[in-house]
């Protein structure tokens, strides 16, 4: 037997969640971000997201074609809470 890696709860992305009606889907599709993450966070200087929780981490915000950077957090409590604002699925206001 096979498994889908990932948490139970959320629905594989091979499943289409479109529209078969709308005549823009496909358009649609194509401008969601990676993995339905519209926010995330990097560190500052680089190098893995776990390690040295007290650097400060680059906010990133998706715009429909690309991570855009869009601020700063002191450190990775910060920057996840910032992420974690938004639900999937849940586009941030413009």
């Amino acid at each position: 037997m096979h498994s889908r890696p990932g948490p139970p709860n959320r629905p594989s992305r091979a499943i289409p969640r479109a529209d078969a009606n709308d005549q823009l889907a496909a358009y649609s599709k194509r401008r969601r971000p990676p993995m339905d993450q519209y926010r995330r966070h990097r560190p500052a200087d680089g190098g893995a997201g776990h390690l040295r929780p007290g650097k400060p981490r680059v906010l990133e915000e998706w715009d429909g074609f690309a991570y855009q950077v869009v601020g700063t957090a002191l450190d990775l409590a910060a920057a996840q809470e910032w992420v974690n604002e938004f639900q999937i699925g849940d586009e941030p206001a413009r």
